[in-house]
């Protein structure tokens, strides 16, 4: 699901936009996997940030 672009603000940022390049790249690079590692990841848990940044701290180990 892509983030409401009309919407903004707190919320709006507790997900990540798997549609977005840039987002996908940031994710990526803050957590160093690789761009199709995080793609992956958002394809299987979803868009939410929390879950998202504890699977790839799971991944890294």
């Amino acid at each position: 699901m892509a983030d409401d672009k009309s919407k903004r603000g707190a919320a709006d940022r507790r997900q990540v936009s798997g549609g977005e390049g840039y987002e996908v790249n940031y994710f990526a690079r803050k957590h160093g996997i690789s761009r199709e590692q995080a793609e992956a990841l958002i394809k299987r848990v979803g868009n939410d940030r929390d879950k998202l940044n504890a699977a790839a701290e799971k991944l890294k180990k």
